[in-house]
């Protein structure tokens, strides 16, 4: 059996687009550097698919929450394609059926800290976002005693905290929602 040699030079979008489909593992690029990324361990799949039905019950029918897919961040090269856990986006582009997304298509990404993320996922991907001009940007902690949520609104290019802790939230942006961190670790 051979294997496609790893790549020894910073992979541009149309390299990265033309990798072979590989499920056993997640993939993220960073400035053309390919990063094999962990698989999200069953709490972290199960809070993610917990927060996904609950966002899209409560937005508007023009909105929808998708988890785990591709949005390219920056398609120039090098290029950084990033896998947040959840994004939101207009139902429309949805329908469409894209390979990925690009940045400007996300309204809100969602990232829930995995062992080994969390730098990552506080500092790195929200300078990220933020650059790529993602109006919302959220970060779930699971870890004990109680679920945590740091959730960002882009200003004036600059994030800034709109709501951080444990417990419920009513947040506006991309639309009015509540979140509930007490239902995401909980089978019902």
């Amino acid at each position: 059996m051979s294997t496609a040699p790893w790549p020894d030079h910073l992979l541009s979008l149309a390299e990265w687009q033309a990798l072979p489909e590989d499920s056993s593992r997640r993939y993220e690029l960073i400035e053309g550097v390919l990063l094999v990324v962990p698989r999200p361990s069953p709490l972290h799949q199960h809070a993610m698919v917990r927060l996904a039905a609950s966002l899209s019950a409560q937005l508007p029918d023009e909105l929808t929450a998708l988890a785990d897919v591709e949005v390219v961040i920056d398609a120039e090269g090098p290029a950084t394609v990033r896998a947040p856990d959840l994004v939101v986006v207009r139902w429309s582009l949805a329908q469409q059926n894209p390979a990925r997304l690009a940045a400007d298509d996300v309204l809100l990404a969602v990232e829930i800290v995995s062992p080994g993320t969390g730098r990552t996922d506080r500092v790195t991907k929200l300078a990220e976002y933020a650059d790529a001009g993602i109006g919302g940007y959220w970060v779930i902690d699971l870890d004990p005693p109680a679920t945590t949520l740091t959730a960002y609104t882009l200003v004036d290019g600059d994030y800034e905290i709109v709501a951080d802790g444990p417990g419920e939230f009513d947040l506006l942006y991309p639309a009015p929602v509540h979140v509930d961190l007490t239902t995401l670790t909980t089978r019902r």
